[in-house]
C-alpha cells in the first residue's frame, strides 16, 4: 500500500499491537508476528480508514467553500 510511516512511527505501532495482544488477549506475540499483523492492518484495513478520512476532508472543504462563498456574496454592493 502507498501509506509510508517513519521507522519510529512503525515501531511504536508494532509495540502497540504487542501490548494489545498481551493486555487484551493475555498473549505475548513476537516482533515478526506483530509486524505481520501491522502489515495486514495497513494493507487490508488501512484503505478503509484512508478513504473515510478523504471523505471527511472533502466534506470540510465543501463546508469551508460554501462559507467563503456566502462571505463573498455579503461583500457585494447593492446596485
Amino acid at each position: 500500500m502507498f501509506i509510508q510511516f517513519k521507522k519510529q512511527q512503525k515501531d511504536k505501532m508494532i509495540s502497540e499491537i504487542q501490548r494489545y495482544f498481551y493486555e487484551e488477549r493475555n498473549e505475548e506475540i513476537g516482533l515478526i508476528a506483530a509486524e505481520n499483523a501491522f502489515d495486514f492492518f495497513k494493507n487490508h484495513l488501512g484503505p478503509y480508514f484512508y478513504n473515510e478520512a478523504i471523505k471527511d476532508s472533502r466534506l470540510i472543504m465543501e463546508q469551508k467553500m460554501n462559507s467563503m462563498e456566502e462571505e463573498l456574496f455579503s461583500l457585494e454592493k447593492k446596485l
